[in-house]
């Protein structure tokens, strides 16, 4: 807009200028006359690029390019209020505002998305927005994203942004007990080393937090109890080796690990799944 304004003024002043050439008679006086527009919308423009918005007349000239990011999310948001039904569009517009940091204005977009998605995309949508209010707050479970990382576990108790998040903001409130069970579940299910590795680290930090749990130990012991006599079971001998991890015990750790070896060697998903999990733990030899 601001450049419409600015050029019209600018061929005003050119007309201006010209109009005293342009009343003398002869083709001289007229190739005069636009010598001289020209150089005033000349003078102006490069006044404007130098002094102005050299970025947005730019823009104007050319288009929004394709490595021109916030061009790009800019012209997005523009697009998505003309389609404001359409999800995918608010989707793209969140994931663009994380892109750049933003997660304020992400949070936004993913709960318009929300609102306008079918019943069963609202969940996971929900998640992302959760998901960019955490970021918001520098990395701090808010109420708002608390409420809505509740509202998705409801709904799906296997996401795992709100359990990892909610379980932030459990032990942030020293309710070791229900961050640790959705820490522990969330450990059992994550395939990334990466996440295990800190999940281990936040539940062992719960546990020095909350001192012995002897009703814990006695469930690990039951555990491996159970699998000496029923070995057959790789999701179990995962959840002994974990826990032994947990409750700092490295070397029944171990025992547990070359057991379930033993026990699941003619079992090739089992032993490749045991492999990588001794690799997270850092049990590897």
């Amino acid at each position: 807009m601001l450049v419409l304004i600015f050029l019209g003024l600018a061929l005003v002043a050119a007309c201006f200028a010209c109009w005293p050439l342009l009343k003398r008679k002869g083709a001289p006086a007229r190739m005069l006359a636009g010598a001289v527009a020209l150089a005033v919308l000349g003078v102006g423009i490069g006044v404007y690029l130098m002094l102005g918005s050299p970025g947005l007349a730019l823009r104007t000239l050319t288009g929004v390019r394709p490595n021109d990011l916030n061009g790009l999310i800019a012209e997005l948001s523009v697009r998505v209020r003309k389609t404001p039904g359409d999800p995918r569009g608010w989707v793209l517009l969140g994931r663009g505002y994380l892109t750049l940091g933003d997660g304020q204005d992400a949070a936004a977009a993913f709960k318009q998305a929300a609102s306008v998605a079918p019943a069963n995309e609202r969940t996971e949508l929900l998640s992302a927005y959760g998901e960019a209010l955490v970021q918001a707050a520098s990395g701090a479970v808010t109420p708002e994203a608390e409420a809505a990382f509740e509202t998705v576990l409801k709904a799906n108790p296997k996401d795992q942004a709100a359990r990892y998040y909610l379980g932030l903001a459990y032990a942030a409130r020293r309710e070791n007990g229900k961050a640790a069970a959705l820490w522990q579940s969330l450990l059992a299910d994550t395939s990334s080393p990466t996440l295990k590795s800190e999940l281990i680290d936040r539940l062992a930090t719960l546990k020095a937090e909350s001192g012995p749990a002897p009703d814990i130990s006695a469930m690990v012991e039951g555990l491996a109890a159970r699998l000496k006599s029923q070995p057959n079971d790789p999701e179990g001998w995962q959840r002994l080796i974990r826990a032994y991890v947990v409750l700092g015990d490295e070397a029944k750790a171990r025992q547990a690990l070359a057991g379930a070896q033993s026990a699941l060697k003619d079992n090739k998903a089992a032993m490749d799944a045991l492999n990588e999990e001794a690799k997270a733990l850092k049990l590897a030899k």
